[in-house]
């Protein structure tokens, strides 16, 4: 694992978990921390999606400015109590597709483990903010139900872990889920989907590392980034050190009106992505989650800026644009 160790300036001597417990949970102190006047973005105080903001997140922030795109994804807004029809509590059938506690199994030969509720930021168009952790995530006690399913279904080639966030939960839990799927012959590959190493890329420790670099499958990580403002060195040492295990790495991004939604700022996020080793996957139209309609975007528009960056990018930069429609059997393209 010697290639995979971060430099030791990197953020890897942080202590992730106390920059979670610093991270910022009410607008107002976020809004001052940004010299923000909480007058010029009046925010739901009491949103029943609470907020949550690391540190590490907000100091890509701009100073000042109310319009940052990275503010606009994480700050509630008294919009997100206003009723619209459309959006809806559950918006991609998640609970359709449930088989088992803690199992989610939609499309051929992939089944998605809900690993946990938690994720270090609350991002406010987030599709899965009603969804029923409590009773339905699964951990060490309950494993059993959701590993005979895979077991059963000799189809399942790939594992997904997701949640909330699979790298909140300690590296030694990701272990021990990992060694029961080690058990089961049909896996051939292990996705993971996280925000961990975008917007606290302290989680990307040296035993996190030497976890990801003992897998017996092929490993791809699908990271979430929106802007091109979310990377910076801390995250492109991250994202080195994980690339250096093996993990092949991959960048999934919502379309996001005020954050994302021109042809410049797509084309940066692609292209930076892309310098710190992600290669671009989909790009999702917002999933109508009740809360989220001031992030939508319309297709048409969201089809014309795909083909203009057909025309600005390389192929290979330039994502998918798809979305998810309860009950179909992949994600669905748009164009």
């Amino acid at each position: 694992m010697e290639s995979a160790r971060l430099k030791p300036s990197s953020v890897a001597q942080s202590d992730w978990r106390n920059q979670l417990r610093l991270a910022y949970t009410e607008p107002k102190a976020l809004l001052e921390a940004l010299d923000i006047s909480p007058e010029l973005w009046p925010s739901l105080g009491d949103a029943p999606f609470p907020m949550r903001v690391p540190k590490a997140f907000v100091q890509r922030m701009q100073k000042h400015d109310p319009r940052d795109p990275l503010l606009a994804q994480v700050l509630p807004k008294i919009e997100e109590s206003e009723v619209v029809p459309g959006y809806v509590t559950d918006p991609v059938g998640d609970q359709l597709s449930k088989q088992s506690r803690g199992v989610l199994h939609k499309y051929h030969g992939r089944a998605l483990l809900i690993t946990t509720g938690a994720c270090a930021v609350h991002c406010r168009y987030c599709f899965r903010q009603n969804f029923p952790y409590a009773s339905e995530h699964i951990h060490k006690g309950v494993y059993s139900e959701a590993l005979a399913y895979i077991k059963n279904q000799s189809t399942i080639e790939e594992i997904i872990l997701s949640g909330g966030d699979p790298l909140m939960l300690s590296t030694a839990r990701l272990t021990e889920l990992t060694d029961e799927l080690r058990l089961i012959p049909h896996i051939k590959r292990l996705r993971i989907h996280t925000r961990m190493p975008i917007v606290l890329p302290a989680r990307v420790t040296p035993s996190l590392l030497a976890w990801l670099g003992s897998m017996p499958w092929p490993v791809v990580m699908v990271i979430h980034a929106n802007h091109a403002n979310e990377f910076d060195g801390e995250v492109d040492d991250a994202l080195r050190a994980i690339s250096q295990t093996g993990a092949r790495l991959l960048n999934q991004a919502v379309l996001l009106k005020g954050v994302n939604d021109s042809e410049a700022s797509l084309a940066d996020l692609m292209e930076r992505g892309f310098l710190a080793g992600a290669l671009p996957y989909y790009l999702h139209r917002l999933d109508r989650v009740a809360g989220a309609h001031r992030y939508a975007v319309n297709d048409d528009s969201a089809k014309a800026l795909i083909e203009a960056l057909r025309i600005r990018l390389s192929g290979y930069l330039v994502p998918r644009l798809v979305w998810e429609q309860q009950g179909a059997p992949y994600k669905m393209p748009l164009l």
